[in-house]
């Protein structure tokens, strides 16, 4: 085993020093936070472009759209190329660090090759899995916060003003930082910028993609294009259905904090069993 630690730790260099320079413009703008392994990206982002990959397969497209809809789809070819290369430089430093305790332990039997395979594909799963969970979680943020807005919006639109005035008064009187309220401050600078009312209420369902909004865009969209003397009331019926979800999401949010609570106190139960126990196991085995 030490002679493969060996082989592939020479492997790894010789691909870290290739690898070293050429992509700083790809990496430098990631936050370090969110992409731990940045000083490592480079290598994965060789091996791609050396495979000569396409990004175009139906799993790429899937990872794609949720890629869009957290950084945007302008941006979204180039975090799938870093999201890819992400996973493998993952599976390089693990696979270094794998080869390197199997030359520590010097034979390995079956059971370790089969941990060190499954800990690979696990690398897969939950990266994978985390961009998923992001998704969700964006998409939640804005369910509890758009409630809000829209009663906020009503009452702008029922005292006089226009949705677009109105729209632009809530954005710029909020000072609480949200995704929602990112997405509306996209949707006003798109119009400041020239873009057509219509187009950016459709890029802004596009990018939200919750059924509230949808429907939301659907009823600013029929008051823009024919006006309607019915949005008020239909805007407070669905204000009192999103504050209903609302409430089911805040409850959905507690029922996941409290599971996620179960496996610490699992483990704080196994630790105290363990600390009374021994004592008397090791007193029995004495007597015995």
């Amino acid at each position: 085993m030490l002679i493969v630690f060996i082989f592939y730790l020479i492997i790894f260099l010789i691909l870290f020093l290739l690898s070293r320079n050429k992509y700083n413009d790809h990496v430098m703008p990631l936050d370090k936070n969110e992409y731990k392994l940045k000083f490592f990206l480079p290598m994965g982002l060789f091996i791609l472009d050396k495979a000569k990959y396409k990004y175009s397969s139906k799993y790429d497209r899937t990872l794609q759209i949720k890629i869009s809809e957290i950084k945007g789809a302008k941006y979204s070819v180039y975090y799938l190329q870093i999201h890819q290369a992400n996973k493998i430089a993952l599976t390089l430093v693990l696979l270094l660090l794998f080869t390197l305790v199997g030359a520590a332990m010097g034979e390995l039997d079956s059971g370790y090759l089969i941990v060190g395979i499954l800990m690979l594909a696990a690398v897969i799963y939950f990266t994978d899995n985390e961009l998923s969970g992001k998704v969700k979680k964006r998409r939640l943020s804005i369910q509890i916060d758009f409630p809000d807005f829209l009663n906020k919006l009503i009452l702008l639109v029922n005292a006089g003003m226009t949705m677009s005035r109105a729209w632009e008064k809530i954005v710029v009187e909020n000072k609480r930082e949200s995704i929602l309220y990112e997405e509306l401050g996209v949707v006003l600078a798109d119009i400041r910028a020239g873009k057509p009312e219509i187009t950016a209420f459709e890029d802004f369902a596009k990018r939200c993609r919750i059924p509230e909004i949808t429907r939301f865009v659907s009823v600013a969209l029929q008051n823009l294009n024919r006006g309607s003397s019915e949005m008020i009331p239909i805007l407070r019926l669905q204000a009192s259905e999103c504050w209903e979800m609302r409430k089911h999401a805040a409850k959905r949010l507690g029922e996941e904090a409290s599971t996620k609570m179960l496996l610490p106190l699992a483990l704080m139960f196994f630790a105290i069993i363990l600390i009374v126990g021994t004592p008397a196991i090791l007193a029995l085995v004495k007597g015995i």
